[in-house]
């Protein structure tokens, strides 16, 4: 059996077996490398049927320019403000300047005999209560730097506009329309860009799927391109980036998710996504033209939500497992050379040498069974956050994925 064949297996295993996973993405890789680490093609095959928004913080442009994000958000001061005993939690959580600015519970929601789609309902932190309070019916939230914005997408994808949310009043301040349907936004790590990638259909729908769950991924990706907006202005142009392959091939010649949202560069001059298959990323000039990999990205993997550290010298990695039972890898973003630190799953920087990470107890057994933990390069001890999420699955009951702002 080649390649080809064993991806496909692994796909149409996957389609029939799981449910849909969204924000959990992660928890399930977990699982996949831990069963399988001698089988990377199908490991990460197997993530393709997975949608996932590429998420990447990366450092702050030095172009010279005054900082124009605004200020006195929800970012809190540098101090730890942590609640293990809370889970969802009810009361602000924030790290070093790093911050919760709110978390998502996802569910499947029928649209119609045929069909459904994964909706996530928000929470959002009110910084005046410093507490996290259900939000309005959005379908996407992204948070600025700063803590003080956050760009919004209502419950109809793809939405043909782009609301502008002031977090300190909870209301819209601006909406940006646009002429291609929008399914995710993110910001640009200094503030001023927006990028919203563009879909011909809702890229979290659902579809009826045979075996022993009743809804799964489409198995072809209605990603259409994207656009590069100025936060100020919201002016920018539109990319199309095209699906390669065969209509035919119910692949479409790709390994492309449902929904497989761009990001941009640290400098802003490239976009770029992750890929379920080796390297694991591709990246484009903002005309759509593929281009190298830029220096300093060799390194990064699109399925880790932390990415770079600030100053850009590390790289949030895989799942290790080595030297404790559940621990990652930080990798040299220059040199490849890899350390291992606490946390079953890296997802935000706080500063240069300490991340908030999901990890399990100490004798725990249940891999799903995690809380949000502080943990630092070169050292054994963490320090709980949160308490435990619920489940025995990547998206059971009790289930909340977090949403940070970073300084």
């Amino acid at each position: 059996m080649n390649v080809d064949d064993i991806v496909r297996d692994a796909l149409r295993d996957q389609a029939a077996e799981q449910p849909p996973v969204e924000a959990g993405f992660t928890d399930h890789v977990l699982a996949v490398r831990r069963r399988r680490r001698t089988r990377r093609a199908v490991a990460v095959a197997v993530a393709a049927v997975v949608a996932v928004a590429v998420g990447v913080g990366v450092p702050l442009l030095d172009s010279g320019k005054e900082d124009a994000r605004p200020s006195g958000g929800i970012v809190a001061p540098k101090k730890v403000e942590s609640h293990p005993d809370q889970s969802p939690p009810r009361d602000r959580i924030s790290v070093g300047g790093t911050t919760l600015a709110g978390y998502s519970i996802a569910e499947t929601v029928k649209k119609s005999a045929d069909s459904a789609a994964y909706q996530r309902t928000y929470y959002l932190l009110n910084p005046k209560t410093g507490k996290y309070a259900k939000a309005a019916d959005w379908s996407w939230v992204a948070v600025a730097p700063g803590g003080r914005t956050a760009a919004v997408l209502e419950r109809d994808l793809p939405a043909s506009r782009i609301g502008l949310l002031d977090l300190t009043t909870g209301k819209v301040q601006r909406w940006i329309q646009v002429d291609h349907g929008v399914g995710g936004v993110t910001f640009s790590r200094d503030g001023r860009k927006l990028i919203a990638t563009t879909y011909s259909q809702n890229p979290d729908r659902l579809v009826k799927v045979q075996g022993n769950v009743e809804w799964g991924r489409p198995w072809t990706s209605s990603r259409t391109g994207f656009f590069v907006l100025d936060v100020a202005s919201g002016d920018g142009d539109w990319t199309e980036i095209k699906l390669a392959g065969d209509p035919d091939d119910p692949l479409r010649g790709t390994m492309l998710n449902s929904r497989q949202d761009f990001a941009l560069s640290d400098d802003g001059r490239y976009v770029w996504e992750g890929r379920p298959m080796e390297p694991g990323y591709a990246f484009y000039d903002l005309t759509g033209k593929e281009v190298p990999v830029p220096a300093g990205y060799k390194y990064l993997s699109w399925s880790v939500d932390a990415g770079m550290s600030p100053d850009g010298k590390l790289v949030a990695g895989d799942f290790a497992g080595k030297k404790w039972k559940t621990s990652s890898y930080v990798v040299d973003a220059t040199t490849g050379e890899k350390t291992e630190v606490r946390g079953q799953q890296l997802l935000a920087w706080v500063g240069n040498r300490r991340l908030i990470a999901w990890d399990i107890g100490e004798n725990d057994k249940n891999e799903h069974h995690n809380r949000l933990v502080l943990v630092t390069i070169g050292s054994d001890r963490e320090i709980p956050l949160s308490g435990f999420r619920e489940g025995n699955t990547p998206d059971g009951a009790g289930r909340w994925y977090p949403l940070f702002a970073q300084p």
